[in-house]
């Protein structure tokens, strides 16, 4: 094998920008790439390492020899080592051995930008190249208008290693495999989005992709890089954008990873009062440093170039923002003006923002941020942090405790559901009903439902009508869409078979229907983030433990009336107040047969009275299921066009029929 030969993918300016915190392409300069170099074919390597000695090149090539691949380090300070090994190619496996400057101290780690590495437990990073051809341009030309503020988003949150398994081999699915499968699924259950727990490479199945390794390698449990870019066609050729888990707030302190990768606190902040989790035994990236800066932002940016993504669900934001997150007295810092919040960390996700927004304005990041830290979906400009939307925890937590009560108490906790309307309008929020409601003891969401097993079932229904039609967008995590009883287990395949029995297999119809409703109803998506999206009708009938209110779009003609029971009790002839004069007819109802409901409190086309009820002039009676949820749209019918025929100079002249004189005229 030939010595490595000095050359450089950087110029000067790449130079500049990596040490400014403003280089966002980093990928396409470090790591390995497949070259030719003067006619000889081979792979240029690079890696920052500004504590290091000496990096030499170890793999499968030089049999992990040590010293033999010597890399050169740049003149200028910037911590770049560099070369071109001749004869290496595609497949070959290989780390960094590197000997700290400091100490003595040898480190083998994997490439932090390396495109594969090897499936656990195995450590090593793998060359790479593909050379994919997308067939996803109809999709990437109107994603715009599919991932807007103002269009249906709804998700489908999902853990690849146990959504389905090929049980009879013991064994996850490829991505092949569930490009052909999860895609038909989430098709058909009518999502227009899917959210992926990470798929970055990651060592321990437990952390279920959340302690990162290989931040810029889709895991190798499910196949090579090229499949996963196969599955993401194929979402997009079924009109669904797909969502990425990003973790920028945490990584593991195993060997062969990003922690004291060349002998010193180089990724992540030297002081463990920033630069340790302590309930994840995890480091802490140095958000100030610019070099890891432009790590992270070039690692976001990648996912939406190389791979298509149409956006991040940004991991535990809220342990970023602040230097006491899960910290007791004295084990914190507060910032120069005394505070607690993590103005690196707030600068770090702004400038993330900035980056992708500008580069990528058709897409969403989307904050995981659990306190009530301001401004996180408002612009940079105005001293927001940037993000397109933020996850509703409080919304989450008051919802699943109201419906964990037994109906009879429900009354004497309306405010738990109504609170919800003080700030709903205060962020850009997604209601999520994800992965961390259904594990650690908490049982399954279907398992928090109180009453017998219709009654649970019915909760259940009514849940989910509540959430589709409350202002914001909407996550749902795997299982739940067709109420598994059991907590998720990362272990195992979701609970497919429960799907032979009718309660299961209506919760599964119902979440169809209201995906196609939140979809096909512009005033449930149109104005979800707007305070004029939203109007109570009636929040006070804690006696009837009754909810009403309007959802409302661009044009009055779309306005959707929605009533939910919360009591097993049904409400017939129901009086509620309505907008104004007309004929309503029913657009869904949570208690249909093929729901696994009653079938017996359906309403006919309602036309209104002129009865004042609810402060407004007009009204009607309605059915209310038990634990059930009805909705209602005015019916908009377009009256024909009638001519009458008058005869002037004995020719026939078509026009106008009057209107009708008023009593005043």
């Amino acid at each position: 094998m030939a010595e490595v030969i000095a050359h450089s993918r950087f110029t000067d300016f790449d130079v500049d920008l990596f040490k400014s915190g403003k280089h966002y392409r980093l990928y396409e300069k470090f790591g390995s790439h497949i070259t030719t170099l003067n006619g000889v074919e081979g792979v240029y390597f690079a890696v920052w390492a500004p504590s290091a000695k000496m990096v030499s090149v170890i793999g499968d090539f030089n049999f992990w020899t040590e010293g033999e691949h010597k890399l050169n380090v740049r003149w200028d300070s910037s911590g770049i080592w560099e070369g071109f090994i001749p004869g290496v190619g595609k497949g070959s496996k290989y780390k960094y051995k590197i000997l700290s400057s400091n100490n003595d101290l040898k480190t083998e780690k994997a490439d932090p930008y390396a495109r594969r590495a090897e499936h656990n437990p195995q450590t090593a990073s793998i060359v790479w190249d593909d050379h994919y051809k997308w067939k996803d341009t109809k999709w990437m030309n109107k994603r715009k208008k599919n991932n807007a503020l103002d269009a249906p988003f709804s998700v489908y949150e999902v853990h690849l290693g146990s959504w389905k398994k090929k049980i009879e081999e013991n064994r996850f699915m490829s991505y092949v495999e569930m490009a052909d499968e999860l895609v038909s699924y989430v098709k058909e259950m009518n999502f227009t989005h899917v959210e992926l727990m990470p798929v970055m490479e990651f060592p321990y199945d437990p952390s279920w992709g959340y302690q990162v390794t290989g931040y810029f390698a889709p895991t190798s449990r499910f196949g090579y890089p090229e499949e996963f870019k196969l599955l993401v066609d194929k979402f997009h050729q079924n009109d669904i954008g797909i969502i990425l888990d990003w973790v920028p707030s945490h990584f593991p302190e195993d060997a062969h990873g990003l922690g004291f990768f060349d002998g010193s606190a180089l990724y992540e902040h030297p002081d463990k009062r920033k630069g340790y989790h302590q309930d994840w035994k995890s480091l802490i990236f140095n958000y100030g440093r610019n070099e890891v800066k432009s790590f992270l932002i070039s690692n976001a940016i990648f996912w939406l170039d190389q791979y298509h993504a149409d956006g991040f669900r940004v991991d535990a934001v809220a342990s970023m923002l602040f230097l006491d997150y899960s910290r007791e007295e004295g084990e914190w810092e507060p910032n120069m003006f005394g505070g607690r919040e993590n103005l690196e960390a707030m600068s770090f996700l702004r400038e993330m923002n900035e980056a992708v927004y500008s580069a990528f304005p058709d897409v969403q990041t989307i904050a995981e941020e659990s306190t009530a830290f301001p401004m996180v979906s408002k612009p940079v400009f105005m001293g927001g942090l940037g993000f397109g939307m933020k996850w509703m925890m409080g919304w989450m937590h008051d919802t699943l405790d109201y419906f964990s009560k037994e109906t009879v108490y429900r009354q004497f906790h309306q405010n738990d559901l109504t609170f919800s309307m003080t700030y709903a309008f205060t962020e850009n929020f997604m209601l999520p009903l994800s992965h961390d409601e259904v594990v650690y003891g908490k049982s399954s969401i279907l398992g928090k439902m109180p009453g017998d097993e219709w009654q649970r079932f019915a909760n259940l229904r009514l849940l989910y009508s509540y959430m589709f039609t409350h202002p914001g967008t909407n996550l749902l995590f795997q299982g739940s869409e067709f109420g598994q009883s059991s907590e998720w287990n990362f272990k195992t395949s979701l609970d497919w078979h429960l799907l032979q029995y009718d309660p299961h297999k209506g919760v599964q119809e119902l979440v169809k229907d209201l995906n196609t409703l939140y979809k096909n109803e512009p005033a449930l998506h149109q104005k979800q983030f707007e305070i004029e999206g939203f109007e109570w009708i009636d929040y006070g009938d804690s006696k009837n433990s009754v909810f009403t209110y309007i959802r409302k779009g661009n044009a009055e003609k779309d306005d959707v009336i929605i009533a939910c029971n919360m009591t097993p009790v049904p409400k017939e002839n129901y009086k509620l107040g309505v907008p104004r004069k007309g004929k309503l007819k029913e657009v869904f109802n949570s208690d249909l047969k093929k729901y696994f409901g009653t079938g017996e409190y359906n309403n006919k086309v309602k036309t209104t009275k002129a009865e004042a009820w609810h402060y407004r002039d007009y009204s009607m009676e309605i059915n209310i299921p038990p634990l059930g949820m009805v909705a209602f749209r005015y019916e908009n019918r377009v009256k024909p066009k009638t001519k009458t025929v008058t005869k002037v100079k004995s020719k026939v002249k078509t026009v106008a029929k009057p209107k009708k004189a008023t009593k005043k005229s």
